[in-house]
């Protein structure tokens, strides 16, 4: 009898630990999804004064045809900077939302998060890496402005830079291309999680069509591509950011749960 009583006991004398733990574990996963959830809402609020500023201070001076991009970069260079800089920290927020999002749809949908997650990250990647097209771009103003530059010289810079934007404008093509396939993706994967639900996939879904068919039809750089980007940067990081941080303040069993 002894015996049999043994693990009983054991159990019994492993309870209190093991219930700490739990709650640790508890706290833990609440604190990933905290911190993700406040990152998507800071990231959309960033985006917007990015917009914003940039359509205030810069405009379209430097996506112009012809030399005008160039001839302006000079008298802009530090708004420039600013605008691309915001640009590059709401960037580096959507990590941590990518991160917390995967994290709360692991366990009812491992496949399609974690597939959507890695695909949305190379998106990020390649946004992160050409956030900052000054650094490209400030030796070729410097050239076109050189003193003593010829015509001939300042018509070289000023293709020069025609064929920088170009890179520019296809690593921003190809990061929307990658952002929405992991929308559509993550989408998959929210249908089946609690606290996540149906509607908050179907706009992630869409989100990530409207990003595909727009660029297909337009542009990046054009006023129609607007709406995919506003949808991007600013809908998709405001909605699940708020989703994800509200799953923070919930019960545990709505943290990546199967569902049942």
């Amino acid at each position: 009898m002894a015996t049999a009583n043994a693990p009983a006991a054991i159990l019994e004398k492993a309870s209190p630990a093991d219930s700490k733990q739990n709650i640790a574990a508890m706290l833990q996963e609440k604190s990933v999804l905290q911190w993700g959830g406040i990152a998507g809402l800071v990231a959309a609020a960033i985006f917007v004064v990015s917009i914003i500023y940039q359509v205030v201070f810069i405009g379209t001076s430097t996506t112009a045809s012809g030399a005008t991009p160039v001839i302006n970069f000079p008298g802009l260079r530090t708004q420039i900077i600013v605008g691309q800089t915001l640009f590059l920290v709401g960037t580096v927020l959507l990590m941590p939302l990518f991160l917390a999002l995967f994290f709360a749809l692991r366990r009812s949908s491992l496949a399609p998060a974690m597939f959507g997650t890695i695909v949305s990250f190379l998106g990020i990647a390649v946004l992160g890496v050409e956030s900052e097209p000054n650094v490209a771009m400030a030796p070729i103003s410097d050239q076109y402005h050189a003193a003593g530059a010829t015509a001939a010289q300042q018509a070289a810079a000023v293709q020069v830079w025609q064929a920088t934007q170009g890179m520019f404008n296809q690593f921003d093509t190809c990061a929307y291309i990658f952002l929405s396939i992991g929308f559509i993706l993550l989408a998959v994967a929210m249908f089946g999680a609690p606290g996540v639900g149906k509607v908050l996939g179907g706009l992630t879904g869409a989100f990530g069509v409207v990003g595909l068919v727009g660029v297909s039809l337009f542009a990046v750089t054009s006023a129609t591509f607007a709406i995919p980007a506003l949808l991007t940067f600013v809908i998709f990081p405001l909605l699940i950011g708020w989703r994800v941080y509200r799953l923070s303040r919930g019960p545990r069993e709505t943290i990546g749960a199967a569902p049942s």
